[in-house]
């Protein structure tokens, strides 16, 4: 039986070999996606940890690092979705419909991420600075400067550098994926 219901077989190998590319390729992407779960609920616990078995002073330092604590959980429920999205639907089952939910998952991820991220970085931006206004009460003023300078250079890497090309790249996987399947239904038509 075709995995296209009501439609001719075509040639199987090519549907055997297409199917299989996809599948291969969601779950890199999935696998990316579920690391990525694992880091960011031990850098939640790390966080917790140290926000509430750590004496800090200033009600500015515990205000930071709720603010990180919060944006990693908003970060860590926009990848479990993703993860979801990807992960529920079975391809061989239905791949007109996986095709569709594909599209649909990569026209929001292109709209959240964009404005996600940049919340993000702002936040744990912000985040940083309170906490760092404790922690680093008592450093030289030097010692000062080249932490928030270190911490500005980093995050300006990633927004400017680092982030276009991951994007860039899982974005060119994911069309790969679905020009895959387009042309697999085509096969259909």
């Amino acid at each position: 039986m075709s995995v296209w219901q009501g439609q001719p077989k075509p040639d199987k190998l090519s549907v055997d070999e297409a199917l299989k590319q996809v599948k291969k390729g969601i779950r890199g992407i999935t696998s990316k996606l579920y690391w990525g779960i694992v880091a960011m609920i031990a850098l939640i616990v790390c966080a917790f940890i140290i926000t509430f078995f750590f004496a800090f002073r200033s009600p500015a330092t515990i205000i930071g690092i709720l603010i990180i604590l919060v944006t990693m959980l908003m970060y860590l429920s926009l990848i479990i979705r993703h993860y979801h999205i990807l992960n529920k639907h079975d391809l061989t089952q239905n791949p007109t419909e996986y095709l569709n939910t594909l599209k649909a998952y990569q026209k929001n991820r292109s709209k959240v991420i964009g404005w996600f991220y940049y919340l993000f970085m702002l936040l744990i931006s912000v985040g940083l600075a309170l906490y760092f206004v404790e922690v680093l009460e008592d450093a030289p003023l030097y010692f000062k400067l080249i932490t928030y300078g270190s911490i500005i250079l980093w995050f300006l890497f990633i927004t400017f550098y680092l982030k276009p090309r991951m994007f860039k790249n899982e974005e060119e996987k994911l069309n790969l994926m679905i020009d895959r399947l387009i042309r697999l239904q085509e096969q259909f038509d």
